[in-house]
This record gives structure tokens, sequence and C-alpha cells, in this order.
């Protein structure tokens, strides 16, 4: 197991933590969270760069970095929706987003097709980190207003969710569906 895996491993055994932490009670446990999500959030930023500029990259790395986002993103969201920060729907669209093109995307490598990151997948990722983060840190810390902007935010990651998978599939679905797996 090279660093970048490690990085991953590490984002995953985070998760818990940040769950405690999202779910605790006492005071300035938003902080707390928003320290963890920050370093989970950032050795996804810097794990595959590594494993790219080294030549690390390897088919445990590919499995482990995306099931790292996807276990953080979701646990994430339904934390914030028991905690009433995030509404059910915006989680369900966004998780089931994340397991239809992963799944899309897992049935075109075994067909030898790649599907690279689209500029609006690239968007909704970036949105989402930052968004996801200020609703994490929550009211106590951030008002009404900036919240209120968080929430509108959240939305907007909604809509990059829709539009990047509805764009994969337009994209890559007819190659997908027509050739054979390898």
């Amino acid at each position: 197991m090279n660093f970048p895996n490690y990085l991953s491993l590490a984002r995953i055994l985070a998760i818990p933590a940040l769950v405690a932490m999202m779910l605790a009670g006492f005071r300035g446990h938003e902080i707390v969270a928003l320290a963890i999500y920050v370093f989970a959030t950032l050795t996804d930023a810097i794990d595959g760069w590594i494993a790219r500029r080294k030549g690390e990259v390897t088919v445990l790395g590919q499995l482990l970095d995306p099931t790292a986002d996807k276990l953080l993103i979701a646990s994430a969201l339904i934390c914030l929706v028991d905690l009433g920060l995030v509404p059910s729907s915006a989680a369900i669209i966004i998780i089931g987003r994340e397991i239809a093109v992963t799944g899309f995307r897992a049935m075109a490598s075994s067909k030898g097709i790649n599907i690279p990151a689209s500029a609006f997948g690239k968007a909704k990722m970036g949105s989402e980190s930052w968004i996801l983060g200020a609703l994490v840190l929550g009211p106590n810390y951030l008002g009404k207003l900036i919240m209120g902007g968080a929430k509108v935010g959240l939305w907007l990651v909604v809509a990059l969710a829709i539009i990047s998978a509805v764009e994969y599939f337009i994209r890559f679905g007819p190659q997908v569906i027509s050739q054979k797996a390898e």
C-alpha cells in the first residue's frame, strides 16, 4: 500500500469521527466536525494528485478513492438531514446521483471505456465540498444569512448533480450500451 492509498484509507477512517462530532451535543462540536471534514476533504484533494505525480496509481487506489469520497459525502449529508439542516430530498438526489454515476462508470470500465470527469462534475464536487463544509459548521457559527446562502448553494449542488449525471448518460450512454464487455 502506498502513501496516496493511506490518505484514502485515512479519509474512510475519519468518517466515524465526523459523524460522532456532527451529532455530538457538546459546545463547539461543530468546530471539531468541520476540522475533521476539512482534513478528509484535503486528503481527497491530494491523494490522487500525489499518485499521478509519482506514478503510484494502483487498482486499490482507484477503488479506495471514489469509495472514500462517496462515503464521506453520504455520511455528511445523512447527518445534516438528521440535524434538520438539509432536506432529505436534496440528500437523496445527491446520494442517488453518486450511486448511479459510480455504477455507470463501473459498467463503462468493464467495457474498456474511460469516463473522465466533466466540467459540470468538477463544479458539482467543488461546490459540494464548500457548501457541505459550511453546513457542517452550522447556524451557531455562520448566522442565519450565511446559512441561508449555504442552503441556496445546496440546491445549486443538486442542480449540478442532476446536470452532470444527465451529461454523462447522454454523452457516454450509447457507447456503453452498444459495446460488449472486455
